[in-house]
């Protein structure tokens, strides 16, 4: 899900800075996403890999290393592989939630079919594992296997609490936390860990990808009731429709009246959804705050993954991580 259009966006500046690397990431991505026996991966790759995404999260793992002063060849590498378990996420992401739009186009599994989703999907996290054997370091091999394990874990967890009313807060972070926050914070650790930073510096750029995370899935679950598709990259409403229980909806939960209450039952436990649904259930959660409430968490978790950033070194991308914090969260004003 993309960053909405604005002046000074810091993710800009961070690709400007580290246009050489990222350049380097792109050519090693082209190059691995090959196959000379299955040309179908290619096609359905190139789809998704060159949409025009902002390529956040390899962008973290290189502003990481940087940030540290690493100056050796694999943290094009790492970035690489997060962003191969990214795109493999997402195309499986798009079958599980048959979904028909991604980043403004026509989804790969719409194209072709959901088959070759999953197996290109699946060919993606291969190429991945590969990539990441290649710095000959265990402990980064270490945090981004777990941190695949972890978002197939969120994903799964998903399923089951996504229509379940009982589902809390506590829930949606651990959900949160699996299928987007595991990867920003794996993307910053990996190049601190490369770099070869004392354990205080490593902890603090994990922390800044974890908080960075939750606060990027909290802002995106906000849009999808306030956004635009030009902005969110999907269809406003989507999360409803798809019945997903989202922060806003489960602080309105948690509030209901017993018609309120039965009104959710209806369209996200039992799913029949009616015309003008949708509005009047953004009309619940305005009634009761729950999109101020779910955009103070949101303001709350880039307060601090800013904080952490104060046991990095004092440099011209540490400043752009701060700016980066604040610009998710002003997605939302």
């Amino acid at each position: 899900m993309g960053l909405d259009e604005a002046a000074q966006k810091p993710h800009d500046r961070l690709s400007a800075w580290l246009a050489a690397d990222m350049e380097a990431v792109n050519l090693l991505i082209r190059e691995r996403m090959a196959s000379e026996h299955a040309p179908r991966i290619p096609q359905v790759t190139a789809h998704l890999v060159e949409a025009g995404g902002k390529r956040l999260r390899p962008l973290l793992t290189l502003a990481a290393a940087r940030l540290c002063g690493y100056e050796g060849p694999y943290h094009i590498h790492l970035a690489a592989t997060v962003e191969f378990i990214h795109t493999a996420t997402l195309l499986h992401d798009d079958v599980v939630d048959e979904s028909t739009q991604r980043r403004g186009r026509p989804t790969a599994n719409l194209l072709w079919d959901n088959k070759s989703s999953v197996l290109v999907g699946d060919y993606l996290f291969a190429r991945s594992f590969q990539l990441m054997t290649e710095p000959g370091s265990m402990r980064v091999m270490r945090i981004l296997s777990n941190a695949s394990a972890t978002i197939a874990e969120g994903e799964v967890l998903q399923l089951t609490a996504a229509q379940d009313l009982a589902t809390t807060e506590a829930i949606y972070l651990q959900v949160v936390r699996g299928k987007t926050a595991a990867l920003f914070s794996a993307a910053t650790e990996v190049g601190g860990v490369i770099a070869g930073v004392d354990e205080a510096q490593v902890q603090a750029l994990f922390t800044y990808g974890d908080a960075l995370g939750i606060a990027f899935q909290i802002v995106d679950d906000l849009l999808d009731y306030g956004g635009t598709s030009a902005v969110i990259g999907k269809n406003v409403g989507d999360d409803f429709r798809e019945r997903k229980l989202t922060l806003p909806v489960i602080k309105a939960v948690a509030l209901a009246n017993a018609e309120e209450r039965a009104f959710w039952e209806r369209t996200i436990a039992r799913g029949k959804q009616d015309d003008g649904d949708l509005e009047q259930a953004m009309a619940i959660m305005a009634r009761h705050g729950a999109m101020a409430a779910a955009r103070a968490d949101a303001l709350d978790w880039a307060a601090r993954a800013k904080a952490a950033l104060s046991a990095l070194p004092d440099h011209p991308i540490r400043d752009m991580l701060a700016d980066l914090a604040d610009y998710v969260v002003a997605r939302i004003n």
